[in-house]
């Protein structure tokens, strides 16, 4: 299973936010680059980078750091945040970004995200934000009634290889994964990678994500439980 450290950039800067409030920030780093190449250091074999300043302006807007962050490090990256047209993909693998996520636009325009995965194949991943089983939106800001677990359905109908399923009740909290609604999600598209992510916070949640393997989780994100030192990326690695 990969193990992920998350990087989330804000006004240049290494962050984390609790459940996505932009007014519950901490800054762990005045240098992402550095950051991402003290995980590679570490052992990691892939990084999930959020920009925080395009999810909420629905733009990329930290893509200078992004494409440092690429040339600098020899281990693919993903990014998320603000990617809502082929323009704004196009600039983000020409940036050198490996697998792009989309989230608001796969919501909003289906036919978008199956178009995109025609071009790019696995290289278009969807991040599904969910509360209380609930799809939210747009840096998180608002809460749609569409489930989940039915986007997730959607998602694997336009030929999404990977879903990022976040928990975003549990994100920033440390409070454990919602192991459930993972595992819930996974049985319902079987054939689809799914990426964990929100909450993680010690290696036992690390061990219980990984009993998920045979549902096809084949990857836990991990942000802020890294930054405190809750967890040992070295350590969880070779669970």
């Amino acid at each position: 299973m990969l193990i992920i450290p998350a990087i989330d950039i804000r006004n240049g800067k290494c962050v984390r936010l609790i459940q996505g409030k932009a007014d519950a920030e901490t800054i762990f780093s005045d240098d992402p680059v550095a950051m991402a190449l003290k995980w590679e250091d570490k052992g990691a074999e892939f990084l999930h980078i959020v920009d925080l300043d395009g999810a909420f302006s629905g733009e990329p807007k930290n893509l200078d750091i992004v494409e440092k962050i690429a040339k600098s490090v020899s281990i693919p990256i993903e990014l998320g945040g603000g990617i809502r047209d082929e323009s704004s993909i196009d600039k983000v693998f020409q940036a050198g970004v490996y697998r792009v996520i989309l989230g608001t636009s796969a919501l909003k325009n289906p036919d978008f995200v199956s178009e995109m995965c025609d071009l790019y194949d696995e290289k278009i991943a969807v991040g599904i934000d969910a509360k209380d089983g609930k799809v939210a939106i747009k840096g998180w800001t608002e809460i749609e009634g569409k489930i989940a677990v039915d986007l997730a359905v959607e998602m694997k109908e336009c030929g999404v290889k990977t879903i990022i399923y976040t928990d975003i009740s549990r994100d920033g909290m440390l409070t454990g994964p919602n192991i459930q609604a993972t595992k819930n999600l996974a049985v319902a598209v079987s054939g689809v990678s799914i990426i964990a992510s929100g909450g993680v916070s010690s290696i036992e949640d690390i061990k219980k994500i990984k009993e998920l393997e045979p549902y096809g989780v084949t990857g836990v994100i991990i942000g802020k439980a890294l930054y405190t030192g809750n967890i040992q990326l070295e350590e969880a690695i070779i669970l």
